[in-house]
């Protein structure tokens, strides 16, 4: 059961081009993908809601990021949720959640 634990999987489409950094530890990407559901109200109309989870990854997981995805691309990804926080200049504290990535797998054309 321990494999379960802060497990996620998905399957859309990226928002965005992703943004790799070279860091002295090697690379790092980021970028969002979108996933939808689909579902009928109570008066029988077709709703689609857009989720978008921010995503991270490092590695030579990150350099299959910068060679092959673009923006629009479908994937599936599995990882764990980070949280993290930091405070602002202004003293604002900001959370952020993300999907460390630790598999990707392309899809579509």
């Amino acid at each position: 059961m321990n494999a379960l634990r802060n497990k996620v999987q998905l399957i859309g489409n990226l928002g965005q081009d992703p943004e790799v950094s070279d860091l002295e530890s090697g690379k790092m990407a980021r970028f969002s993908v979108a996933t939808n559901e689909t579902y009928r109200n109570s008066k029988g109309e077709k709703v689609t809601d857009t989720q978008w989870h921010q995503v991270v990854t490092w590695g030579k997981t990150a350099e299959i990021v910068e060679q092959f995805l673009k923006k629009g691309r479908e994937v599936a990804l599995e990882g764990k949720l980070i949280h993290r926080h930091y405070d602002t200049d202004d003293g604002q504290r900001k959370y952020i959640t993300e999907v460390k990535c630790t598999e990707l797998l392309l899809l579509g054309k």
